[in-house]
């Protein structure tokens, strides 16, 4: 009996210290993982942090896009609701001077209208004269009838005009919250971005930056657009544009810019164009649409090259392959190859 009881005794010992040996060993582990020490999550390669990197410039520059666009409606109703408050303005005016004359009339209405007018005519010394008088009285009467009604009108218009300057007023308070909106996405995107860069080493932060901002094709071509690509251009509008694109290899990016020294994706695209007298929108949405589609087979310099599936970047083709873009804030105006990006589509223009 003794015997069993010593035996269960062992037993029962040897499970508390199994028990304590396992709890100690997963308290080992345990402070392990806290300090560090152990496993460690390891650092995203720096591969894979500039694809994440490039991944959100894309979207930042998708926002820039949107920004654009809703800055260039913001810019459209300000300038119909100015156009509206003069409209008012000379409205008012001549609605001024119109009841000025009819308040005048009025009071020399007042004045002459004591009597009854067959006394007058009785009364008067000149009969004749007073039946005249009277047919005059009775056409400017008509006259003032028209004049009131042209009030009217004139009342009628300028509240039209309110309720028109009222809605522009909505629409610009609109335009001005979607572009707080879209400007917040933008330095979201962007300060995402600097922050991923900033858990590289430095000398792969570099390695990585400069990698991005070195055009794709070796050194710059310079500032003038050689002859061979010009010449190839479908007009001189088209080797306009070109050229001044080979002028600003180098350039800032700087979103929502249009130049002379800093440009967006869409900005360097206008501005180019511009150059050459044509006129395109703001927007790279709306710039896809500006002129006569062209497969990819049949691209010359000039024509205007587009990328991803929602149309969010755009640059300037200039043969063999190669375009000139303002690709992100980290890479200046640039030669780079159509393959950089995944290609949506190309217009002609001029």
């Amino acid at each position: 009996m003794a015997a069993h009881r010593r035996s269960r005794q062992r037993w029962a010992g040897g499970t508390k210290a199994r028990t304590a040996a396992t709890i100690a060993l997963a308290g080992a582990a345990t402070a392990t993982g806290i300090d560090g020490s152990g496993h460690a999550a390891p650092q995203p390669a720096p591969d894979r942090i500039g694809a994440d990197v490039a991944k959100l410039y894309q979207e930042a520059e998708a926002a820039t896009e949107k920004y654009n666009g809703a800055k260039e409606k913001a810019e459209s109703a300000r300038r119909r609701l100015r156009a509206l408050q003069d409209e008012r303005a000379r409205r008012e005016e001549g609605l001024n001077s119109a009841r000025a004359a009819l308040g005048s009339a009025a009071a020399a209405q007042y004045r002459s209208g004591g009597l009854d007018p067959a006394l007058q005519l009785v009364l008067s010394e000149d009969p004749d004269g007073y039946l005249d008088g009277a047919a005059r009285a009775e056409r400017a009467g008509s006259r003032q009838r028209a004049a009131v009604g042209r009030v009217r009108e004139q009342l009628r218009e300028i509240e039209q005009l309110r309720g028109a300057a009222r809605i522009e007023v909505n629409s610009l308070t609109s335009r001005r919250a979607e572009l707080k909106r879209h400007r917040e996405t933008i330095t979201g995107k962007l300060t995402a971005a600097r922050r991923l860069l900033s858990r590289l080493p430095p000398e792969r932060r570099a390695g990585l930056t400069d990698r991005a901002s070195r055009p794709s094709t070796g050194t710059r071509d310079g500032v003038t657009a050689p002859g061979s690509v010009t010449s190839l251009a479908p007009g001189p509008r088209a080797a306009q544009a070109v050229s001044y694109a080979y002028q600003k290899l180098g350039s800032p990016y700087v979103w929502g810019a249009t130049g002379p020294d800093a440009f967006d994706c869409s900005g360097l695209v206008q501005a180019a164009y511009r150059s050459a007298g044509v006129s395109l929108p703001r927007t790279t949405y709306a710039q896809i649409n500006a002129g006569r589609r062209v497969p990819r087979s049949e691209l010359l310099p000039g024509d205007l090259v587009f990328f991803y599936s929602g149309i969010s970047h755009v640059g300037i083709y200039v043969g063999n392959g190669r375009m000139i873009h303002a690709p992100n804030p980290s890479a200046p105006v640039r030669l780079a190859p159509l393959d950089e990006m995944p290609f949506a589509g190309a217009t002609r223009v001029g």
